[in-house]
């Protein structure tokens, strides 16, 4: 009796432990983003072309069927515009001169993208 005692009070433990790893607070959650979001599905960056403010933050949304993609500088904008290569979430830069910089997605370089920054 005293190790089936032990069991079940070992199992109530682990499911415990797992719910609470799983429910998570609504305050665990990201905020959503304040600025511009450029949504990545159908294999395309939507808008393609976006003007912000110097200082704007822009979002890019990656959800494209499990497709993996990232967000990559064109040029001298490589070296500071340069995401992940992921399936899900989002990246975030946040532009502080202004110009106009391009992008495309290094495994599918037909993805192209420009955001004007004013």
């Amino acid at each position: 009796m005293k190790g089936f005692r032990s069991t079940v009070v070992a199992v109530a433990s682990a499911t415990a432990l797992v719910a609470s790893a799983c429910g998570g607070d609504a305050d665990d959650a990201p905020p959503p983003p304040s600025g511009p979001v450029v949504e990545i599905t159908g294999m395309a960056y939507s808008p393609n072309v976006i003007t912000v403010d110097v200082g704007d933050t822009v979002t890019w949304n990656f959800d494209d069927r499990g497709r993996a993609h990232d967000v990559v500088g064109v040029g001298g904008e490589a070296a500071f515009l340069r995401s992940p290569l992921q399936a899900t979430g989002t990246w975030a830069h946040t532009f502080t001169e202004p110009g106009t910089f391009e992008y495309t997605c290094t495994p599918h370089p037909d993805m192209r993208g420009t955001v004007i920054v004013r």
